[in-house]
């Protein structure tokens, strides 16, 4: 188990990143919760630290736990906390109608996350009309940079030094988790998005889940979040990719010109 040594000087913070693990987990399975167990395994931490974890975030109102099922989920106060947060997230808001018309555009899964560190983090998604769904990206899920065409996308929108230092840092779980996002692999797809102006990531996460995304600016031109349309391969190979990146980068160009809008409201 991944259990680590508490010192003095480190036991506090571990215990905060633990309990902000139980939260995270809870966000990205949504309502349905999890028991205790599943949330021990998922965490590979003990279950004597998983249980006092928990208590403490439902004695907080942070976690709720249903006694007639045994799960776990996102309590009250979690709830509060994204209220308040809501405002650093108003691109969501103005996205949700392009998702929807891109989704019945493409008739497939289209993905709006946002830049966070060395990662990015999906914070919504839409489905089209295709009856093949892609599975492999749900709200909440965090990809390293260079993971996806999205997160390639927004790779793509940073300075060379800040694309080298993402792959130095993101190298341990590509290689892990990723095995064909290498660095050759991901500065290709950098170069040929800074050429096209999207990314078409060619089934490098999933062999047949193919992907096309672009990076989305704020008003003042900075990369922020991404938006990007998955799909099995025969649906984003060839002109079908071409014309959804064209249309990605129409609509991320009208997202940067809502937002520069309403700043001036």
């Amino acid at each position: 188990m991944r259990e680590e040594v508490d010192t003095p000087m480190t036991a506090g913070a571990q215990t905060l990143r633990r309990g902000l693990a139980v939260l995270r987990l809870l966000t990205q399975i949504g309502p349905s919760g999890l028991r205790m167990l599943e949330i021990t395994r998922r965490l590979e931490l003990n279950k004597a630290t998983v249980i006092r974890l928990t208590k403490t975030l439902v004695d907080e109102g942070f976690v709720l736990h249903d006694k007639q099922s045994g799960r776990y989920r996102l309590g009250p106060e979690a709830f509060a906390v994204g209220l308040a947060a809501e405002d650093s997230y108003q691109l969501q808001r103005l996205v949700a109608p392009t998702l929807r018309d891109l989704a019945n555009v493409s008739g497939d899964t289209v993905f709006f996350s946002v830049l966070h560190g060395y990662e990015t983090i999906c914070l919504s998604r839409d489905e089209g009309s295709f009856p093949i769904k892609n599975q492999l990206v749900k709200a909440g899920d965090r990809w390293p940079l260079g993971v996806g065409a999205g997160a390639t996308a927004l790779l793509a929108a940073l300075s060379n030094d800040e694309v080298e230092d993402a792959l130095q840092r993101t190298a341990q779980i590509r290689s892990a988790r990723f095995p064909r996002c290498t660095g050759k692999a991901i500065r290709r797809l950098i170069r040929e998005t800074r050429e096209n102006g999207y990314c078409i990531n060619p089934g490098l996460v999933l062999e047949d889940s193919w992907a096309v995304g672009v990076p989305v600016y704020d008003f003042e031109g900075r990369p922020v979040a991404s938006i990007s349309i998955a799909a099995i391969k025969s649906r984003i190979d060839g002109a079908k990719g071409i014309y959804l990146g064209n249309r990605l980068m129409q609509a991320s160009q009208e997202l940067t010109q809502q937002q520069a809008a309403e700043k001036t409201l």
